[in-house]
C-alpha cells in the first residue's frame, strides 16, 4: 500500500492511475440511471440528477465515470422511509481540466446544493464519490448531517502487482474488472467493454491522471480526526481495491464513526450485497437519529 509521502510521488502516481483507471470505471454497469429510475431524472441549469422521496435529503456521490443505476436499491428503499435521495451527475470528465480535482468536485456539490436550496444533508459517496464527500465536510461541516462512505479513496489504495495497465490487452483489462467484485461474473461483458473503451480514451486518460494527482494532494489522513460528524462507514471484507485496512484506518481517524463488514463482499458493497447494505445502514440512521 502507498501512503501520503512526497518523495514516492511518482510511484504514487502510478499507482493512483492503476486505481482510477481499472476500478472505480466499474460503476457505469448499464445506463447512467436505469429505466426504473428514469421518471425521477430532472435537468435544471447544469445541473442533472435523480430525486425521489421526501424528508430528510441524502445525497449520494457516484465514482469515476458516474453511474446513478448503482444506487438504484438505496434509491428505492431509503425514498419510502421517510427520505429525499438525490443523486446528482459529477462533472468528472466534463470540466475544465483545471477544475478536474477532489477540491473543485467539493464545491460543485456544495453549489448543488445551495442550488437545491438545502440546509443541511447527509452525503453517502462509493470509491472516488466518498473521498468527494469527506472533502466537502471538511470544507462545509456545517452543511453536513451526516457521513456514509463505502469503498472509499482519500487515503490509499491497493497497487495493482508488478504489472502495469497493457492499454491494447482486453484479456489484462477483464480480470482486473473482475477484481472489483467478490464474484467475477458481475463484471459483464458490457462491462469489460467500457472499461477496455475508457483506458483507451485519451482525453479520459489525461484526466484520469489528473484526478490521480489531485487525489494524493487532497490525501485526507490529517483532516480526518478533525471531521466531527456522525460518519458510518460499510466496507466489504473482500474490497481488493481499497483493502480491510483502509477501513480501520478510516475508523480509527475520524472520531465519531461506526464500521460495519459486509461478508463477501467486495469495491461495491451497495450493489453487491443492496439488502444488507441497506440494512446496516438503516440502523446507523436510527442509532444516530438522523
Amino acid at each position: 500500500y502507498f501512503y501520503h509521502d512526497p518523495h514516492n510521488f511518482t510511484i504514487k502516481i502510478v499507482v493512483k492511475i492503476l486505481f482510477y483507471l481499472l476500478n472505480p470505471i466499474f460503476v457505469k454497469i448499464e445506463n447512467p440511471h436505469s429505466k426504473k429510475m428514469e421518471k425521477h431524472y430532472k435537468k435544471e441549469g447544469r445541473y442533472s440528477y435523480y430525486e425521489a422521496g421526501e424528508g430528510t435529503p441524502i445525497v449520494i456521490l457516484h465514482g469515476l465515470m458516474g453511474g446513478l443505476s448503482n444506487f438504484d436499491a438505496v434509491a428505492s428503499y431509503f425514498s419510502t422511509k421517510g427520505y429525499k435521495i438525490i443523486i446528482p451527475d459529477l462533472p468528472i470528465y466534463t470540466q475544465n481540466i483545471l477544475k478536474t480535482n477532489v477540491k473543485s468536485f467539493a464545491k460543485y456539490v456544495k453549489d448543488f446544493i445551495t442550488f437545491k436550496g438545502l440546509d443541511r444533508v447527509i452525503l453517502l459517496g462509493n470509491s472516488l464519490g466518498g473521498h468527494i464527500a469527506l472533502y466537502h465536510t471538511k470544507m462545509y461541516p456545517e452543511k453536513v448531517a451526516g457521513l456514509i462512505i463505502t469503498g472509499s479513496s482519500g487515503l490509499y489504495e491497493s497497487a495493482m502487482g508488478d504489472s502495469y495497465p497493457k492499454r491494447g490487452d482486453y484479456e489484462y483489462i477483464k480480470k482486473k474488472a473482475e477484481d472489483v467484485f467478490y464474484d467475477p461474473k458481475i463484471a459483464t461483458k458490457e462491462l469489460i467493454d467500457e472499461v477496455y473503451e475508457s483506458v483507451n480514451d485519451r482525453i479520459k486518460l489525461i484526466k484520469t491522471l489528473t484526478i490521480a494527482k489531485s487525489d494524493i494532494r487532497h490525501n485526507m489522513a490529517k483532516d480526518l480526526p478533525k471531521i466531527h460528524v456522525q460518519t458510518c462507514i460499510i466496507w466489504g471484507k473482500n474490497d481488493k481495491v481499497t483493502p480491510p485496512d483502509v477501513a480501520e484506518e478510516f475508523h480509527k481517524l475520524l472520531p465519531n464513526s461506526t464500521l460495519y463488514w459486509i461478508d463477501k463482499c467486495g469495491h461495491a458493497a451497495m450493489m453487491e450485497h443492496p439488502e444488507e447494505f441497506n440494512r446496516l445502514l438503516e440502523e446507523w440512521l436510527i442509532k444516530t437519529n438522523l
